[in-house]
């Protein structure tokens, strides 16, 4: 077998088979196939794509190129949660102790922000002493012990991932379906979790700008799902504009304790409602729509959510007392108010440039090795169909030194569109995939 004929076969059209895959895959972790080659394979996929028992075997060749966990010996389905990344995302640091508190085991293995959108593992990052660096052993026993952990991966998890992913990046071959799908889904099989829950954004602040793009890539990740004998269901959410209010590590992780306590946005309330009732159902804690609603709404404003969040805080070294006292963590003292230079209403957003402006004041990176300064961010005051007047606030921004502040506020003014007639209001949950 030779890789050159394995390009020219997907190259043509043709459908390869699962040991050819694994040949491709495997050589070129272990370097005996070079990055020209591989060049060469992915573009002659992003051009004529796969079938999905071509991704099935892509997708089970990388994960089985590395480290994967083992959960099979604590009861009950195991059952985790994926987004594709959005502006004020921080769904999984409510969603995984939500659904935890409600008797689901919920093994979660998360990543970190690259670019406009932000990553839950530097958000955790942002709480003094919290640690999300463990192995098998240690995840697995948290599990049992709390029904929840999240944590980063392993060195040598889905190390297949990391090196195709590095070189997607340079090659232009990062909008592959099929790739983006063994990408998301490797990781997240190799992490021992049964059943999964997929939230795929589309938008101006998206990966996937349209919802046909988006159903697109839900079709493909559940689809890869049923190939690896494991359940899913995705729901296509809006990002249009940035989710609940706060952008920003620290700044988030104070949203996420406000939600906990029954007092979050209202959109991020209700999509962690909605995910988690999909996760109850999916892990068979609740019969109907209607039971799961209820036992999450029960464990969120009765305190046990919250509670569960502590747990998760001690566990893996985090100090609970933030829960009350917001001033243990890093927030920069400096604030500003960006304001309305007219009367209207939002019209729309660019909300893309809302996360590119927040990078700039160093809350995200622009390059792997950048470091992330969790004290800085934005307070979103507007959603889209609000009324606005002049000198109204429309953006409260975080900030260190006054070149990041100039360029971030010149972003975010570019970044809200206010137009003399009323907007409707967006629609938070597009479509359910199944």
């Amino acid at each position: 077998m030779r890789a050159v004929d394995l390009i020219a076969k997907k190259r043509n059209g043709g459908e390869l088979d699962r040991g050819e895959i694994e040949f491709l895959i495997d050589g070129y972790v272990k370097g005996g196939i070079p990055d020209y080659q591989m060049s060469a394979f992915l573009m002659a996929v992003y051009f004529k794509g796969m079938t999905f028992a071509e991704t099935g075997a892509l997708t089970r060749s990388m994960m089985n190129s590395g480290d994967t966990f083992d959960l099979s010996s604590i009861p009950g389905i195991k059952v985790d949660k994926h987004s594709t990344g959005g502006i004020g995302d921080k769904v999984s640091l409510i969603l995984a102790p939500l659904a935890a508190s409600a008797g689901l085991p919920v093994p979660m293995v998360s990543g970190r922000g690259l670019g406009h959108t932000g990553g839950t593992l530097d958000k955790l990052d942002s709480i003094p002493g919290f640690q999300t660096r463990m192995d098998e052993a240690c995840f697995r026993k948290l599990i049992l012990k709390n029904g929840v952990a999240i944590i980063g991966q392993t060195d040598n998890f889905v190390p297949a991932d990391k090196k195709l992913y590095a070189l997607r990046d340079v090659t232009a071959t990062v909008e592959s379906i099929p790739l983006i799908s063994g990408s998301i889904v490797s990781k997240k099989a190799a992490s021992g979790a049964d059943a999964f829950v997929f939230d795929v954004k589309c938008g101006s602040g998206a990966f996937m700008d349209t919802q046909e793009k988006a159903t697109a890539l839900a079709g493909s990740l559940i689809g890869v799902m049923k190939e690896l004998g494991k359940k899913s269901l995705a729901l296509i959410t809006d990002m249009n504009q940035p989710l609940g209010k706060a952008i920003g590590n620290t700044l988030e992780i104070i949203e996420t304790i406000e939600t906990l306590k029954g007092r979050g946005p209202a959109d991020l309330t209700e999509l962690c409602i909605e995910l988690g009732i999909r996760m109850l159902l999916l892990g068979e804690r609740a019969a109907s729509i209607e039971e799961a609603r209820s036992i999450l709404e029960e464990r969120l404003y009765s305190g046990a959510a919250l509670a569960k969040f502590r747990e998760i805080l001690v566990e893996q070294g985090g100090n609970p007392a933030i829960c009350e006292d917001y001033s243990l963590m890093d927030l920069s003292p400096n604030k500003t108010e960006l304001t309305a230079p007219k009367r209207g209403y939002i019209q729309s957003f660019d909300t893309r440039e809302i996360g590119n402006a927040c990078m700039v004041l160093g809350a995200g990176r622009a390059k792997v090795d950048d470091v992330i300064d969790y004290g800085v961010g934005l307070i979103c005051h507007k959603r889209i169909g609000d009324a606005v007047g002049v000198g109204e606030s429309l953006f409260t921004v975080y900030y260190r030194n006054e070149k990041s502040l100039s360029e971030a506020t010149a972003r975010l003014s570019k970044s809200i569109n206010i137009s003399d007639k009323p907007a409707p209001p967006i629609k938070l949950i597009l479509e359910e995939i199944k």
